[in-house]
């Protein structure tokens, strides 16, 4: 069950609108159930979504194997050809992504996804989910 309060979609705009370059904007749960998202079309935030709930496992397992790290996954950035995705933890089960062009200023997008990230946290919580309870 995710709980959400308020509508994070002026939010999520304003992110967009803030830093040139930003194609996608998705909020999920630590699942991979998506919760909220800006630009793009639904289907591919879905998918995308579904992406990085594994994405985010892969670097909990590799932060843990980090010398005095906490375990704890902050930030995935991935570069492509064509442009950069960003995965930053957005508060207890959620995590913000960005899908940005290849000339998006990293450090812009950073910034106001910290920024962004504690806004999240007083609106959004996503408890993990029971075995067999459905989202």
């Amino acid at each position: 069950m995710i709980q959400q309060r308020g509508n994070m979609d002026w939010m999520l705009k304003e992110l967009a609108d803030d830093v040139p370059s930003i194609h996608q904007i998705v909020v999920l749960s630590a699942d991979g159930l998506r919760i909220a998202r800006h630009g793009g079309d639904p289907d591919v935030a879905d998918r995308l979504a579904a992406a990085c709930a594994g994405l985010q496992s892969l670097a909990a397992a590799v932060a843990t194997e980090i010398p005095y790290s906490d375990g704890l996954m902050k930030l995935v950035v991935i570069e492509v050809t064509g442009g950069f995705f960003y995965l930053m933890a957005a508060g207890t089960g959620a995590y913000l992504a960005v899908l940005a062009g290849e000339t998006v200023d990293a450090g812009l997008v950073g910034a106001r996804m910290r920024d962004m990230v504690v806004r999240i946290g007083a609106h959004l919580t996503s408890p993990p989910r029971h075995d067999g309870q459905a989202g």
